[in-house]
Parts: C-alpha cells; sequence; structure tokens
C-alpha cells in the first residue's frame, strides 16, 4: 500500500515556525543594536515592548518586597526601608554579562550622588556573586549593591535587563523602564516622580 505524503502543515507546526522566525528576529535586532557603532556606547531601549509584559508588576500599585544580601555583608529589605528611611528607592536589575547594564551603571552611580534624598539599590540578578562583586568593584559603585536569590527576580520578572523600577517612600511601585537609562532621564524620572 503507497503512503500518501501530505504536504499541509498542522496549525500549530505554523505557529511554532513563525514564533521561531519572529525571535530569531529580535536577538539579531538586538545584537545589531548592541554591536559597537562608531565608538558609539547606546543600546537598544526594549521601551514599551518589554514595559507592556503583564507579568511585571503593575505600577500604582505596592512594589513587590525583598530583601537581598549587599556587597557590604548587611541586607537591605524594602519594607524595612520604607517603614524607618522613607526615602523613595530606585531599584535597577542588572547583571555583570550584560554590556547596557554595566553601560548604564557609571550614570546611576552619579545619579545616587547627586540624589542623596533618593536610594539607589542595584541587585545582580541570574549572575554570578563574585563576577557581579568583581564588576561592581572594579567602578566604585558608591549605591547599595545586592545580589539575588531569585525571590527578586521572580517579583520583577522582566524580558529583558537592564530594567529600572521606581518606588515611592511609601513603597508604590510608580514607573517602570526596561532597558538603559542616563544621568539625563534619572534626573528627569526623579524630579518628575519624587519632586527632587
Amino acid at each position: 500500500m503507497e503512503q500518501r505524503n501530505d504536504d499541509r502543515s498542522t496549525p500549530l507546526t505554523t505557529w511554532v515556525i513563525l514564533a521561531s522566525v519572529f525571535v530569531a528576529a529580535v536577538m539579531v535586532t538586538v545584537f545589531i543594536g548592541t554591536r559597537d557603532s562608531g565608538g558609539s556606547d547606546e543600546f537598544p531601549d526594549l521601551g514599551d515592548f518589554a514595559e507592556s509584559d503583564p507579568n511585571l508588576p503593575n505600577n500604582a500599585e505596592p512594589a513587590p518586597t525583598f530583601a537581598v544580601a549587599t556587597l557590604t555583608g548587611e541586607v537591605f529589605d524594602l519594607n524595612e526601608h520604607i517603614a524607618n528611611d522613607g526615602r523613595p528607592v530606585v531599584l535597577n536589575l542588572w547583571a555583570s554579562w550584560c554590556p547596557p547594564c554595566r553601560a548604564e551603571m557609571p550614570a546611576i552611580n552619579t545619579s545616587s550622588q547627586r540624589h542623596r534624598d533618593v536610594a539607589f539599590v542595584g541587585v545582580a540578578v541570574n549572575d554570578d556573586v563574585e563576577k557581579a562583586r568583581a564588576f561592581a568593584d572594579e567602578i566604585g559603585i558608591e549605591y547599595v549593591i545586592g545580589f539575588d536569590d531569585g525571590s527578586v527576580d521572580d517579583a520583577y520578572p522582566v524580558l529583558g535587563l537592564p530594567a529600572t523600577f521606581y518606588i515611592d517612600s511609601n513603597g508604590t511601585l510608580v514607573k517602570t523602564h526596561v532597558g538603559p537609562v542616563t544621568i539625563d532621564s534619572l534626573d528627569d524620572d526623579i524630579a518628575e516622580l519624587f519632586g527632587r
């Protein structure tokens, strides 16, 4: 008996192929965008695409709480900070293997020195603690650096790094930014969101 060869693809196979092509196109775009072009240190900003991720915590709602071990051997606890310190928080998720994260950290450090009435907290996620520690030491970070045990990544899931979350003095998440920040963008957001 001769077996008939059916050229029709199942709908699931078609969707898998289309999704694979889309993912490959996004990866190529990000790769091309992150390559050095004429000495520029600019990286693509995932912007609205990443910020529309339904898994992200919602703005205007209480920020997910977390506690992380820090570079200095202490613990940064968001609940404790809000209760006892009261300064708004700029939370930056980063990793030592992430070129845009490494590129933006000097700007965050400068902004942390300009805005001492705001607590800056950088949390290394999905990273090797020793590599993250070495990088933070290498560039002389002066704000709080924490190391995620997985709980921060779970509470603040993002499609890509870096990601910055603005939390007001009441513990409410007021803005999410996925992609690199600059000194100017930090200054503008801090003035607009925190009045500082």
